[in-house]
């Protein structure tokens, strides 16, 4: 028998990521770069992360195995906690005991398309989900527009 075989490009494996975790938000939008650009930057985690999601202060990456890696994430709001990630071309996942996040990349021509996914793991969530919807829509639209300005307006390395 012959199963049918659907590849998954990494913007639908993160929309399905938040079919999974519905209390988590997902935006998305084009970036005026390519990939390899717009990946040049998710990859330099350390280095570029801080810069691009508005509560993290610093991460360092404690751990290695290939794609797999443990991260200390240092937050503005006090997080401070371990993450495991994966990292490979066009998909970055971070998972804390009480935080996801993930982001996707895909080639659009010369243009990128890009998803972000950020979410609590808390029990309860849907309970309080009406209540965080409005925030997550400002931090979804403040993310966006950071990684919008990083690729409008490159900064020099």
């Amino acid at each position: 028998m012959n199963w049918p075989i659907s590849d998954l490009d990494e913007l639908r494996r993160l929309h399905i990521l938040q079919a999974a975790f519905p209390d988590a938000m997902l935006a998305e939008t084009v970036l005026l770069a390519t990939f390899d650009q717009v990946w040049s930057v998710i990859s330099d985690v350390e280095n570029e992360f801080p810069g691009l999601v508005p509560d993290v202060k610093s991460i360092r990456i404690i751990a290695r195995n290939g794609d797999r890696m443990r991260a200390m994430v240092h937050g503005r709001s006090r997080l401070r906690a371990p993450f495991d990630m994966i990292l490979r071309p066009g998909w970055c996942l971070m998972q804390s005991r009480f935080l996801i996040f993930g982001m996707a990349a895909v080639p659009a021509g010369d243009h990128t398309r890009f998803g972000y996914l950020a979410g609590l793991r808390l029990p309860g969530m849907r309970i309080v989900r009406p209540l965080l919807a409005p925030l997550q829509r400002r931090l979804a639209r403040a993310v966006l527009r950071r990684f919008e300005a990083r690729f409008t307006h490159p900064e020099p390395h």
